[in-house]
Parts: structure tokens; C-alpha cells; sequence
């Protein structure tokens, strides 16, 4: 049979070491020529630390400079477009409706959002902008044409505590009577404390709530000798009635413009559940706000959700129109990880309007199917036009993306080549970078022969499909599903050895999380 390596090419500006079947080429990102705003010509310099050229390797796998003008482009439905997304605020509420004894709503449970929500195995790159590691493993049980390929990008880790570019963070804090449940409001103050005490004297935020009016709390301060007057305020929130939304968007946008800092993060951070019910309830009126500042001013929006009910499709979209990401929090314990542990990366840019495109060989390639990303869909001609909105994306980041994959017959060569695409955060200039991975009678069947992150990668998205009710069969995959799903009591079962093997306790929650979702349905 033929089967995707387990170990696929990785392109990366850093030193790499080849283990198993695992491939590590260095080269250099590109400058890339653009159709949009922002777009140049020329070729870049090896990014640092890596060697000119990359070239080929034992005849497998090839890494090339990527050349978007002058070479043949794959026919149209074998490319697989999309924006980049960091959320993990889908995951985060199915942890918490599955804790309180009920299934998520199907429509609440988006599978890249599952599979992002875990650490993975990818090298970084030394500079700014992404590796890109592309692997994956024979589908069990699903005949010998169809594999799960995993796209895999990577950003560099955040730089020592105090080395970041100081932040102006404008806190938009819905105090509407839904927020008076315990989890929400007092949540929220708690977490806020905590981020008080972790933020950078040379930081600023401004305070901002709303319930059926907005307020300002706090104009734009910083932070140095004010801790204990954000302290105050923050205790003295208080819920109140309805949840006008679209006026604590304006009225945090307003304190954010004229608080903007040259040099800083400029960023909204909207702490809410989302259930906006008075005023602007429609997210169109509010949407066009927050592009407007976004693309005069570069603020982008962060949401952090909370409550048991919580309108997941609302923050996402604001986000999503924010350059920004969503996450979800229910306890002291995400909330620490949250604002302390992850801060940098939620305050921080590595790369804006990211785009990632698979370009599938239509030799060896009989179909495909992208895992979630619904979304985020990008049209294929709309890849190198930078006026397109992509996604951005912080230090320390993973971004990945599963495909269902079904090969021809004896295929060989080049299965798919992954390029990801993004603008420098100062610079705005293009850059490029790929990697790609071929077939191989290489056997390697996903459960125990895959790299363990490939399995926990398969087990998510394998979960998610399942609480969207997806059809998994083999003669179904048009109309969506993975191929040869698991049962929930299988996926329960690899969870658990997968967490015992990574010692990773997030595995463990994973696995009690796919055991409470089977007792739900009884």
C-alpha cells in the first residue's frame, strides 16, 4: 500500500536533525511578490542561521525558494486555501458544557479549534515568521488509499520576560446581569488582577464596561505606580441589567484610538459572554468598527469568553474581523493560563494577515477534505493578494491544519506542497515560506507507528467530528467526516495511553472529556 510518511519535510530558519523518516531542511524565507498593498519584489537572504539553497534530499523530499510568478499552478480543485486561526474558545466551552453533564451545541464545535488547542511537536523557526513541518499516517481501517495529512506551522517563542514591546491593552468588560452568575463577572475580576500584577510598568491599559450603556472606567494609563488604582476599580465592577455589546465595542474602540501608542501592541481585549441583547445585537454594525480601526490604526481584538451559555458565534466573528483570536475560560486555572502563561502570545505579533495554501498533486491525489476551517475559507486567487484579510498570529504559536487524504492508486512523488504566506507586523512586507511531502511505501499506520502529537492531533479532530454529529463513513466523505472514526470508548482509550506516554495533562482532560461526552449520550 501506499502511504503518507510519518515523518514529513520541515523547513525551518533554524538547524534541524533528521530522525526516523522525519526530514529537516534549512532555507530561507522569502520575500514574496504580492498583488495587494504592501507587495515587493526580490528575493530576501537566508533568515538566520539557515543555509542558501535547501535542495534535496536522499531523492524524497525537496524544499524549493518559493516563486509565485512563472510556474505552472495546480488546477483549481486541488488547492486548499484558508486564513490562519489561533482560537481555541470552541474547545475551551466544550470542556465546560461536557463538565456540567450536556453536549456542546454541534454548532459550538469547530474541529480546528480542538486540534490547535494542543501542544505540538514542530520546530521553530530562529527568526520571525513560521516553519512549516508537514507530515502523516495510513487512516486504520479505512482501505489503503486513504491518510491524514497534517499541515503544521510554527512561530518563535516569545522573548524573555521584559523584552517585548510594551503593550496598550484597552479591557472592554461586559457587567450586564448575565455576568452576575457565578464564572462570569467574578471570573473576569479575578482575572484581570491577575493580569494586573503580570504586566510591564512601561504597559498600558484603559478600563472600559458595559451593561445597557458603556463606560469608562479608566482612560489609558500606565501601569508603573497605578497597580493598586487598576486594582481598585477593578473591585468595584459591579453587574448590571442588559448586554449592550455594540456599545462597549464603540466606546472601548474610542478609548483605545486615543490611547494608541506608537511602537506598542495596540489591542482590544473584550472579556464577555457574548449575549448581546440590547442595541447593536447584529454583529454586521459592529464588525465595521472594528475594521475601520483596524485598518487605520492596527488594533486588533482579543475575546475572552465565559459562562455556561455564551455566545460563541458572536466572539468569534468580532475577533476574526479584530485580527484576533478567541479563548474560553471557566476557571482560576485557565484564567492563569490565560493572562500569565500565554500572555505574550495574546499580546504580541509575529506575523499579520497570515494565509496558509495546500496545493495538492492532482498525479497522486484523488481527493481531499480540509478538517474545519469553515470559517476561515480564503478563494485560491485571493492567496498573494495582501488586501485580503488573513489571520495573525503571536510568539509561541502552533497553527495546524488536518486533511483527509485520498491517494491514487501507486501513487508517488509529491503528494502536497503547504506554503504559508504573511505580512511582517512593522514592515508589512510579504514573506513566504514551504514545505512539502511525498508518497512512500513507507507502512505507517496512524494509531502507534505516527508521531505521538500526529495521534492526539488525529484524536481531537476525530472528537470534534463526532460532537458535530459528521459522518465518518468511508462511502461518506464528501459530505464530510474523517475516514474509519473511531468509536467515542476507542478514542477514550488512545487518549488516555497517549497521555500516559506525553505525560501531558492536557491529553488527560482530553480523555475525560470524550468519556464524559459518551456518558452524555447514554
Amino acid at each position: 500500500m501506499v502511504a503518507l510518511l510519518a515523518g514529513g519535510l520541515l523547513l525551518t530558519g533554524c538547524s534541524g536533525s533528521s530522525d526516523g523518516n522525519s526530514k529537516a531542511i534549512n532555507g530561507p524565507a522569502r520575500d514574496a511578490p504580492g498583488t495587494g498593498s504592501g507587495s515587493g519584489s526580490g528575493a530576501a537572504g537566508p533568515a538566520d542561521g539557515a543555509e542558501k539553497g535547501g535542495g534535496q534530499r536522499n531523492g524524497e523530499q525537496s524544499q524549493r525558494d518559493d516563486q509565485p510568478d512563472g510556474r505552472v499552478a495546480p488546477e483549481p480543485d486541488y488547492l486548499s486555501t484558508f486564513a490562519l486561526d489561533v482560537d481555541t474558545a470552541s474547545y475551551g466551552y466544550a470542556l465546560r458544557t461536557l463538565g456540567e453533564g450536556r453536549l456542546p451545541d454541534p454548532g459550538t464545535v469547530r474541529p480546528e479549534e480542538f486540534v490547535n488547542s494542543f501542544r505540538q511537536d514542530y520546530e521553530r523557526p530562529e527568526g520571525d515568521g513560521f516553519s512549516v513541518t508537514v507530515d502523516g499516517a495510513a487512516a486504520p481501517g479505512a482501505g489503503d488509499d486513504w491518510s491524514l495529512m497534517r499541515v503544521g506551522l510554527a512561530t518563535r517563542q516569545a522573548d524573555h520576560k521584559g523584552e517585548r514591546p510594551p503593550a496598550a491593552l484597552t479591557f472592554v468588560i461586559d457587567i450586564s446581569g448575565s455576568m452576575a452568575e457565578p464564572g462570569r463577572l467574578d471570573l473576569v475580576k479575578e482575572s484581570l488582577g491577575i493580569l494586573t500584577d503580570e504586566l510591564g510598568g512601561d504597559d498600558s491599559i484603559a478600563l472600559v464596561t458595559f451593561s445597557d450603556r458603556a463606560e469608562t472606567r479608566l482612560p489609558m494609563t500606565r501601569v508603573g505606580d497605578s497597580r493598586s488604582r487598576i486594582h481598585d476599580v477593578i473591585e468595584d465592577l459591579e453587574p448590571g441589567e442588559s448586554t449592550n455589546v455594540g456599545a462597549g465595542i464603540e466606546r472601548g474602540y474610542d478609548e483605545a484610538v486615543d490611547g494608541r501608542r506608537s511602537g506598542a501592541t495596540n489591542r482590544v481585549v473584550l472579556l464577555s459572554d457574548a449575549l448581546a441583547n440590547t442595541g447593536e445585537t447584529q454583529a454586521d454594525a459592529i464588525l465595521e468598527r472594528i475594521e475601520d480601526e483596524r485598518t487605520e490604526h492596527g488594533i486588533t481584538l482579543f475575546g475572552v469568553g465565559v459562562g455556561s451559555d455564551y455566545g460563541d458565534a458572536l466572539m468569534e466573528q468580532l475577533a476574526d474581523k479584530g485580527d484576533g483570536h478567541t479563548t474560553y475560560v471557566s476557571d482560576r486555572k485557565q484564567a492563569r493560563k490565560v493572562f500569565v502563561d500565554q500572555l505574550p502570545m495574546n499580546v504580541e505579533l509575529r506575523a499579520r494577515d497570515a494565509k496558509a495554501q495546500v496545493a495538492f498533486d492532482s498525479d497522486a491525489v484523488e481527493s481531499f477534505r480540509l478538517i474545519g476551517y469553515e470559517n476561515r475559507a480564503v478563494a485560491d486567487e485571493d492567496f498573494r493578494d495582501d488586501r485580503v484579510d488573513g489571520g495573525e498570529v503571536g510568539p509561541g504559536h502552533t497553527v495546524t491544519a488536518l486533511y483527509a487524504v485520498k491517494l491514487r492508486p501507486g501513487a508517488s512523488g509529491e503528494v502536497a506542497k503547504a506554503t504559508v504566506r504573511w505580512l511582517d507586523p512593522e514592515t508589512r512586507a510579504p514573506r513566504e515560506r514551504s514545505g512539502s511531502i511525498g508518497a512512500s511505501a513507507v507502512d505507517a499506520r496512524l494509531w502507534g507507528d505516527a508521531k505521538p502529537r500526529l495521534q492526539v492531533t488525529a484524536v481531537a479532530a476525530y472528537f470534534a467530528e463526532s460532537l458535530r454529529g459528521e459522518s465518518a463513513d468511508d462511502n461518506a466523505m464528501s459530505s464530510g467526516g474523517l475516514p474509519a472514526a473511531p468509536d467515542l470508548g476507542e478514542l477514550e482509550e488512545r487518549a488516555r495511553t497517549l497521555a500516559a506516554s506525553t505525560e501531558d495533562g492536557s491529553v488527560k482532560e482530553l480523555a475525560e472529556a470524550i468519556d464524559q461526552a459518551n456518558r452524555a449520550r447514554g
